[in-house]
């Protein structure tokens, strides 16, 4: 039998200053048994820097050809393919025919990615966005996960601030020139 998906709860003061965006969620994850927790706190954070009207989580691995986070326009169009952590070349590829904008946050070291995309065909790569989120800042989060928290997401300069139980951790989200850009 197969091991059921963990539901996390997250209420999430956010405050992205570099956007404008000044919102209270409340998000309820589901995190699959095969899905690490470092990717879960990747995911939470790539909604709140994404965070606009239409943004929503996919179903996961029960819709492996869907992003982990996308925006689909009042009529349902999708406007942006959101990947996180290391998707290949050719979901890439896809992605690029299927949305105008395709965002990539990687949790992961970021020159595994380019490098793994190098001579890749990947459709519109000049306009490919990748960010690379602190990997000091995911530790922080995800040693102190749980299943439901309370947490302060400050953006301001692409440098995040997370409040966590009244502690402070900061790391930049940096973008990552995609090869052939």
């Amino acid at each position: 039998m197969a091991l059921p998906s963990t539901i996390h709860t997250f209420e999430i003061d956010l405050s992205d200053v570099d956007r404008g965006v000044y919102e209270a969620l409340s998000l309820k994850v589901a995190r699959h048994p095969s899905e690490t927790e470092e990717y879960l706190v990747a995911r939470v954070l790539a909604y709140c820097l994404e965070y606009t009207e239409g943004l929503a989580f996919s179903r996961g691995l029960a819709e492996p050809d869907e992003p982990a986070l996308s925006v689909r326009d009042l009529t349902g169009a999708l406007v942006s393919w959101i990947e996180v952590g290391l998707p290949d070349a050719d979901r890439l590829h896809r992605a690029s025919k299927a949305a105008p904008r395709v965002a990539v946050y990687t949790h992961k070291e970021a020159r595994h990615l380019v490098r793994q995309l190098a001579g890749e065909r990947i459709h519109r790569i000049d306009e490919l966005e990748l960010y690379a989120i602190d990997r000091g800042l995911i530790a922080e989060l995800t040693s102190r996960l749980d299943r439901r928290m309370a947490i302060g997401v400050s953006v301001n300069d692409r440098h995040l601030f997370v409040t966590v139980g009244g502690q402070t951790f900061e790391g930049r989200v940096e973008r990552v020139a995609a090869v052939g850009a």
